[in-house]
């Protein structure tokens, strides 16, 4: 299960910290207190998948709260790291042109999730880049589908906001 769910539950926690090496510790910390409470798991319509996620969406409740937070920039991150989140996903590695465009996009979408709040990164990094149902996401998060929605809805908002800013009054 860790080598098949690893992965997984490091990039989501990646795409809301922005900080391998923090998304490292969450992720470690996420498959040891897994480890430490498998006996205790119980299937009620809750996978295992989504049981990790809620895990680690629990480790990164505690981090933030824990942590002042400022949001980290993927400037600060390596080069090196970052192409392996950008193209991990995949079976055959793309030509050097196409991993720097994949990587410049995927510089510009995390940036714009830093300004967003924690819980908006969440729902918005496990419903697209999980592919989670918004029932699943309610489960792992422990809200309601209704305020997955919002949550989802109002996240995008601010992120289109944030592609094409309103015009401001007074600029002729």
């Amino acid at each position: 299960m860790y080598d098949r769910y690893y992965p997984r539950i490091l990039g989501y926690v990646f795409r809301i910290t922005g900080d391998y090496s923090i998304a490292c510790d969450i992720t470690s910390e996420t498959f040891l207190k897994a480890w430490i409470k498998i006996g205790t798991f119980k299937w009620r319509g809750i996978s295992i998948s989504s049981w990790f996620f809620k895990i680690a969406s629990n480790e990164l409740n505690q981090y933030f709260r824990r942590k002042a937070y400022t949001p980290h920039t993927l400037l600060d991150q390596s080069l090196a790291g970052l192409t392996a989140f950008a193209t991990g996903r995949g079976g055959q590695e793309p030509d050097p042109g196409t991993r720097l465009e994949q990587l410049e996009e995927y510089r510009n979408m995390h940036a714009m999730l830093n300004t967003l709040a924690p819980d908006y990164r969440k729902v918005i990094a496990l419903r697209y880049f999980e592919e989670l149902s918004i029932r699943q996401i309610s489960e792992i998060l422990g809200k309601r589908e209704g305020t997955i929605r919002s949550l989802l809805f109002r996240g995008l908002e601010k992120m289109k906001r944030l592609i094409d800013p309103p015009a401001t009054a007074g600029h002729d």
